[in-house]
């Protein structure tokens, strides 16, 4: 599509966008704005322009109501199992294996790494959330620094390379004519490269905030519940004949669901794990669908824990646990809703919704007709061919889909390879890394990087930040090894 004044002036707010988050500040503001001002230029109405800031809106929180949906389950499930003292006791194991903030730092990136690279992180964070996170925070690592880690191994590392499912290297093998296991094996490098450096620079600069075990910081400051007791609950215990009775009731229940709870999500995930092993692709574990599973599996629990230890009550009850829930979810994320709305519209898979175009109608994709253009300025040189294909993947991942870049990215790769001397395959997963690690989960908040910081009570802006330099250290790294030595 050639460009237009709209184009152009997309351009600018994303860079306007970008300078703004570097200098820490809100960017809701120049989203909206941008949001009218390309609408009305590229439809000529100002009518126009209003209407699309709603419908992106709209198109944005209907992309991201699943992630919404998934924290309200695991949140009002973990109401439920600190009201009975369930929380507790399941972390009660892993602390002994968490001795400090320091291994905390390696059991998280450990486990998310590899729960990550079967499945898709996506149905892997609110396990690792509910049962590792609490754990880590006792043990002396930060919230922020146990959502950076998490991000890093498993937004990043694993997804990047997909070396499991293989359908991010099979989408950029494609785009660039070549077989996909080429692909593969050279992201799987590329990912170890990116995400060893980035994870040891993440530790030198969260360590001197890792505490003492067993510090003040407590659940309530991970996940922002409630620590005292309900009203209707300090009435069932008012009479001092009772205290002795719910107490009782209380620790036998919590003790059931500190056993039960851990062992219904180990074996979603020994179930989802077994499906990608055997090649059952009934289930459909990648991505939305694990996490549904995981999401439908905490209602369940959320029930019985509900039922068994308030009885008739829990009618009542479950209705306060999902109400908290989504006031939690939406004040974590509903900033990221506007953000989000902006950079869809750059995408032709939302534009035509968002600018109410007819079926027929030809969609732009305001972010990525830029990108095409400016490829022809890349210079035809080794090392500046490898960076450009980066920058235009990171570009591209702006959108907060890691995915959805890989098809230009491969195109590239296959166009400049036999100019420049560098492996098609090489620049290929390049280009993969730059895409997957700023869109899949890592760099932008409005990825699916708002489910981490949201089951990890941080500020999912500033999550981002914290992610930059040691993410966009970890790139150049890789992308530099793989000019040389790949």
């Amino acid at each position: 599509m050639e460009l237009t004044i709209a184009h152009w002036l997309y351009g600018a707010v994303t860079f306007l966008v970008i300078v703004t988050m570097l200098f820490r500040r809100g960017v809701i503001l120049p989203t909206i704005v941008g949001t009218f001002l390309v609408a009305w230029v590229y439809k000529g109405s100002v009518v126009g322009g209003f209407q699309a800031v709603f419908n992106a809106n709209l198109v944005a929180a209907r992309e991201l109501f699943s992630i919404f949906l998934i924290i309200t389950l695991m949140v009002a499930l973990l109401n439920s199992l600190k009201e009975i003292g369930a929380d507790e006791k399941m972390i009660v194991p892993i602390t002994k294996v968490m001795k400090n903030g320091h291994i905390a730092f390696l059991v998280l990136m450990a486990v998310t790494y590899v729960i990550s690279l079967f499945f898709w992180p996506t149905p892997a964070v609110p396990l690792i959330c509910a049962l590792l996170v609490p754990a880590a925070v006792r043990a002396g690592l930060p919230a922020m620094g146990a959502a950076v880690i998490i991000a890093i191994s498993g937004q990043g590392m694993a997804l990047s390379s997909d070396y499991i499912m293989q359908v991010a290297p099979m989408m950029s093998a494609t785009a660039a004519g070549i077989e996909t296991a080429q692909v593969a094996d050279k992201a799987f490098i590329m990912s170890l490269i990116t995400g060893s450096v980035a994870a040891t620079v993440a530790y030198v600069a969260v360590r001197k905030s890792i505490t003492k075990p067993n510090s003040d910081e407590s659940l309530s400051s991970l996940n922002g519940l409630p620590t005292s007791v309900d009203p209707t609950v300090e009435a069932e215990i008012s009479a001092t004949s009772e205290v002795d009775v719910y107490e009782a009731r209380r620790g036998i229940w919590g003790t059931v669901f500190a056993v039960l709870v851990p062992l219904s999500l180990l074996a979603v995930m020994i179930f989802m794990f077994s499906t990608q092993i055997g090649g059952d692709t009934v289930g459909g574990f990648e991505g939305g669908d694990g996490a549904a599973f995981i999401g439908g599996v905490a209602a369940v629990l959320l029930i019985l824990a509900s039922v068994a230890f308030r009885r008739i009550h829990a009618l009542d009850k479950i209705s306060d646990h999902f109400t908290e829930g989504f006031v939690f979810a939406f004040r974590a994320m509903g900033p990221v809703i506007p953000i989000a709305g902006f950079f869809f519209l750059g995408s032709s898979d939302f534009t035509g919704a968002i600018l109410s175009l007819g079926e027929d109608a030809t969609t732009p994709a305001f972010l990525f007709d830029l990108v095409q253009t400016a490829q022809g300025y890349i210079p035809e040189n080794a090392l500046f061919t490898a960076f450009g294909i980066l920058i235009v993947g990171i570009i591209t991942g702006l959108d907060g889909s890691g995915f959805s870049g890989l098809p230009l990215t491969g195109s590239l790769a296959g166009a400049m390879a036999n100019t420049t001397g560098v492996d098609t395959a090489t620049l290929a997963a390049i280009g993969q890394m730059g895409s997957i690690w700023t869109g899949g989960g890592t760099l932008v908040a409005w990825s699916s990087l708002v489910a981490i910081a949201g089951f990890c009570g941080v500020s999912v802006l500033d999550l981002a930040r914290k992610n930059f330099i040691p993410v966009i250290m970890g790139l150049f790294a890789s992308a530099a090894f793989a000019v040389y030595f790949l």
